[in-house]
């Protein structure tokens, strides 16, 4: 698999410089493989699927067991209880049960999948490292630092302890989420135009991907 030299300059709520960071180059220098990416994503919906559709079936259906008419005689056909599929209120025959739409997939395909998102991110110009620093909780101050960097559509990954000044700016701003790095996904970073890590976060992000 081959790898690039990866070093990004940080920045701050003002959108001024900071230091230069070097990423890790088997996590933010990968080629990205698209195929992978698209394994990951049916892989995180099929999760989110609730699968509890159902319907009764004929032995759910209540209603009286007696049989409907007497066997012979009367010219129709002959039947036994109504709660067969082909009357009205009757159980469904060979419907929807509940059952889990998951299926599994190799944490090293996961992994690689993140890689590939992540790399494709800093390859496109699309990722920010933003250096560490209260918010003020104000939307408006929020917004006005996004539109300095030039983003209307962004992730943002936090470390360990979210800043809930920033969570409640950010409810605000539409197309914008914060996860924490343990939330980190593929889906959610594709969904995204931007992608922005926290400084504080970046060393998880890395570990986990090592």
């Amino acid at each position: 698999m081959k790898e690039l030299k990866v070093k990004i300059k940080s920045v701050n709520l003002s959108n001024k410089a900071g230091k230069e960071i070097k990423l890790n180059e088997k996590v933010f220098g990968v080629v990205p493989r698209e195929d992978i990416v698209s394994r990951v994503i049916r892989w995180q919906l099929a999760k989110r699927r609730l699968g509890n559709h159902s319907v009764q079936t004929r032995s759910q259906v209540k209603m009286t067991t007696a049989k409907m008419y007497k066997q012979k005689g009367t010219g129709k056909a002959r039947h036994g209880s109504g709660s067969v599929s082909q009357f009205k209120g009757g159980g469904m025959a060979h419907g929807p049960v509940v059952h889990s739409h998951t299926h599994r997939l190799n944490k090293k395909v996961r992994k690689l999948g993140l890689r590939s998102v992540l790399s494709n991110k800093f390859k496109s110009g699309k990722l920010i490292i933003l250096e560490t620093s209260k918010s003020d909780g104000k939307t408006s101050s929020l917004k006005q630092s996004l539109n300095k960097m030039g983003v209307n559509n962004a992730l943002i990954i936090s470390g360990n302890d979210i800043d809930q000044n920033l969570l409640r700016a950010a409810a605000n701003i539409r197309n914008l989420d914060v996860l924490s790095h343990q939330g980190l996904n593929v889906y959610d970073i594709v969904k995204k135009d931007n992608l922005i890590i926290i400084d504080d976060a970046l060393k998880f992000v890395e570990e986990r991907l090592l």
